[in-house]
C-alpha cells in the first residue's frame, strides 16, 4: 500500500503572490524550516537528483519532500520507497506553483518538526520562474543534453535561482551533445553574478557531496547558526 497523500491543488485566490510569499518565507523562518524550490524542464533529472539528496541527508536532517505535477504520481512513488514523507501535488493542468499552492502543500505535507522540504516544482523553464513559491532558496538543473544554449533561452529562469546544477556530467565526453560548461557558467554568471553552479551526476553521484554541502550551509544559515 502507498504510503502517502496526493492532494489536488487549487488556484491561488491571492492577486499579490509576492505578498503571499514573503509572507510563508516568515513563518517558514520561524518554524525553522527550510524550503528548496528546484525547477528543470522535464528530463533534466529533478526526482533522481532528489533521491540523491536524500540519500546524503537523510541521516542528518528530518526531511519532506513534494512533488509537483499536472498528472500522475510516478514522483511520489519514487520517493515513498526511500521511507522519505512526501506529498504529491496536482496542479489541474497548471504549469507552475505559487505561493498559495505552496502552503497548501506543506499544510497538507504536515511539516512540524520537518528541517528541510524540497519542492519539486513542475517540469518547465518558464512558468515556474515567473511565480514566487516562498522557498528559502531557489535552485534549478540544467542537464548536458539540454544544451549549453539554454541561459541564452531562457534567461529569467537563470537569473532568479540562487544555484544551478549541470546533471549528467557522466556524458560530456560522449560527443553526443553540444555542451560546453565553461559557456554555461559565462552565460549564467552574467545573468546572475551571485549564481553558485555545482556540476552533479545524478546517475553515478559526481558532485553530490559538494550540492549536499551547499544545502548544509544553506539550513544553517536559515536557522541563524
Amino acid at each position: 500500500m502507498d504510503t502517502y497523500k496526493i492532494l489536488e491543488i487549487k488556484q491561488s485566490v491571492f492577486a499579490d503572490n509576492n505578498k503571499q510569499a514573503d509572507l510563508l518565507r516568515g513563518e517558514l523562518k520561524k518554524s525553522g524550516t527550510f524550503l528548496l524550490n528546484l525547477m528543470s524542464s522535464p528530463g533534466a533529472g529533478k526526482t533522481q537528483t532528489v533521491l540523491r539528496t536524500i540519500e546524503a541527508l537523510k541521516d542528518e536532517m528530518k526531511i519532506g519532500i513534494m512533488e509537483a505535477d499536472i498528472d500522475s504520481d510516478v514522483d511520489a512513488h519514487a520517493v515513498a520507497a526511500t521511507g522519505t514523507k512526501v506529498i504529491q501535488l496536482h496542479t489541474g493542468g497548471m504549469c507552475h506553483l505559487d505561493a498559495d499552492m505552496t502552503r497548501q502543500g506543506l499544510s497538507g505535507l504536515e511539516t512540524q518538526g520537518v528541517d528541510f522540504v524540497i519542492l519539486e516544482n513542475v517540469g518547465n523553464l518558464v512558468c515556474p520562474a515567473e511565480f514566487d513559491t516562498g522557498a528559502s532558496k531557489n535552485a534549478m538543473i540544467l542537464s548536458v543534453p539540454e544544451g549549453d544554449d539554454k541561459p541564452l533561452k531562457y534567461p529569467l529562469m537563470f537569473s532568479i535561482v540562487d544555484v544551478l546544477l549541470i546533471n549528467k556530467i557522466d556524458a560530456l565526453g560522449s560527443g553526443l551533445f553540444n555542451f560546453n560548461p565553461e559557456a554555461v557558467r559565462e552565460r549564467v554568471k552574467k545573468l546572475n553574478p551571485n549564481i553558485r553552479v555545482i556540476p552533479i551526476s545524478a546517475k553515478t553521484g559526481e558532485g553530490i557531496n559538494e550540492w549536499a554541502d551547499w544545502i548544509r550551509a544553506e539550513v544553517k544559515k536559515w536557522n541563524g547558526k
